[in-house]
């Protein structure tokens, strides 16, 4: 069975930066294009950035040219580098495979952005 576990994540001012890590366990990683999720209060989860297994990667627009998103295929670990970041990036990220999503989920990582 897939494990995620994130990582990284915290209270910072807006303008500040953070980078969150997710390592996956039970899996076979590095073929796996893996996304980024977010999810606000009140809100749906949604998909901030995908990478695939070869390296290529996407943003929604929202945080295009602020975050980046790379991975470690020998540490099965995928990272997300946040700068600039908004008050309406706070949320709680997580990460999983992309676009059919594994069924478990991590924990999940809270990033709060004050103003």
């Amino acid at each position: 069975q897939v494990q995620l576990v994130e990582s990284g994540g915290g209270l910072v001012q807006a303008g500040g930066s953070l980078r969150l890590s997710c390592v996956a366990s039970g899996t076979i990683f590095s073929i796996i294009t893996m996304g980024w999720y977010r999810q606000a209060p009140g809100k749906q989860r949604e998909v901030v950035a995908t990478i695939t297994r070869s390296g290529s990667t996407n943003y929604a627009d929202s945080v295009k040219g602020r975050f980046t998103i790379s991975r470690d295929n020998a540490k099965n670990t995928v990272y997300l580098e946040m700068n600039n970041l908004k008050p309406e990036d706070t949320a709680v990220y997580y990460c999983n495979k992309f676009p059919s999503t594994w069924t478990s989920w991590g924990q999940g990582t809270q990033v709060t952005v004050s103003s």
